[in-house]
């Protein structure tokens, strides 16, 4: 008897059959790899959140796939040669045992930041996040898939991309045996839990391999286990004193490169680190993630700041909050290239 699937592409369910190995999306043309319905993993917890042992493009090990060309996404991109364009998601989990109160204050502050400091036009930010009253504008897995591609669809040179994720991240264990400690991170969409999480491999395939040359792409992730999130191939590995050194990640079996252009990841922690939700920078009952915080105060009090000092500016200011929530958070800088970071100013 047939079953239903989902492609790993647009996300239609598609009829296949019980022996099906791997299928083509009749819609997009996606190749999506299944497993018998007898092999198929179960779901268990991690640090409190449901985790799929599944992988976005298929229900096994997430393979490498030949890349089709995708479709023209829903939301138009904003019609301006050089432009500025920016996709923000807050998630609060409302109504779940693991609700966070400080990720849609987070997108409020970073659009702020990115209006009145940086110039973005009203126009080219999107929002997802719960309180949005459009269907298509609720984080939820396929909504942000969506976003992504708008994100990115045609960049051209002289393009500013901004991606900010505020909710929860996860780890899960990595099929395709890419990374180096085993794991692939991922964020939670707010239905993660029937829909399971968007894993690093697939928003580096969405964001970071269609990034043209001339056009650069700024990371914020706030959110456990995130250090890697996007899989660029460089870590910036910084000491207590502000000395920093290149870890490289690449991988010769996986293309992990941009299309020419320039990919930079701002993270709330390190893969193994959990980040906080706190009331400690605003002296109310207001939450905000200390991560996105600590980025806005940064780049608001000092325009031209270098890669080195605003990273040393979040991590000082980070310290003395996770110190007094017994956690362990360090911001961290990855890359799609290697450069001298206390020389390079940031350019949103």
């Amino acid at each position: 008897m047939a079953r239903r699937e989902r492609c790993s592409g647009c996300g239609i369910n598609m009829l296949v059959s019980p022996e099906a190995r791997v299928v083509r999306c009749s819609e997009c043309h996606t190749l999506t790899n299944l497993v018998p319905i007898n092999a198929r993993p179960g779901r268990t917890r991690y640090n409190g959140l449901p985790r799929m042992h599944e992988n976005p493009y298929g229900n096994g090990p997430s393979p490498q796939h030949p890349q089709y060309p995708q479709p023209r996404p829903s939301l138009s991109p904003v019609p301006i040669y050089g432009r500025k364009r920016a996709l923000l998601c807050g998630v609060n989990y409302h109504g779940k045992s693991y609700k966070l109160k400080g990720s849609i204050n987070d997108v409020k502050g970073m659009k702020y930041l990115l209006v009145e400091t940086l110039g973005f036009p009203n126009d080219s930010i999107l929002m997802l996040t719960e309180n949005e009253r459009e269907p298509s504008k609720i984080p939820t897995k396929q909504n942000i898939r969506k976003a992504l591609k708008w994100l990115v669809y045609g960049c051209q040179p002289g393009d500013s991309l901004v991606f900010h994720f505020s909710g929860h991240g996860t780890r899960q264990k990595d099929y395709n045996h890419d990374e180096v400690d085993g794991f692939d991170e991922a964020l939670c969409p707010l239905d993660h839990e029937t829909e399971g999480n968007i894993i690093d491999d697939e928003i580096n395939d969405t964001i970071v391999k269609p990034l043209t040359r001339g056009t650069t792409l700024h990371a914020i992730i706030d959110a456990c286990y995130s250090g890697t999130v996007l899989d660029l191939p460089f870590v910036c590995r910084m000491n207590k004193e502000g000395r920093y050194a290149w870890e490289d990640q690449r991988n010769p079996l996986f293309y992990k490169r941009t299309s020419g252009g320039l990919a930079f990841c701002f993270s709330a922690c390190d893969d193994h680190q959990t980040s906080a939700d706190t009331t400690a920078f605003t002296g109310t009952n207001v939450r905000t993630g200390a991560m996105t915080y600590s980025f806005v105060q940064a780049i608001q009090n000092e325009r031209r700041l270098t890669y080195g000092h605003l990273l040393n500016a979040m991590r000082y200011t980070i310290g003395d909050v996770s110190k007094a929530h017994g956690a362990s958070q360090e911001p961290q800088l990855t890359s799609s290239d290697k450069f001298d970071i206390y020389s390079k100013p940031v350019v949103l």
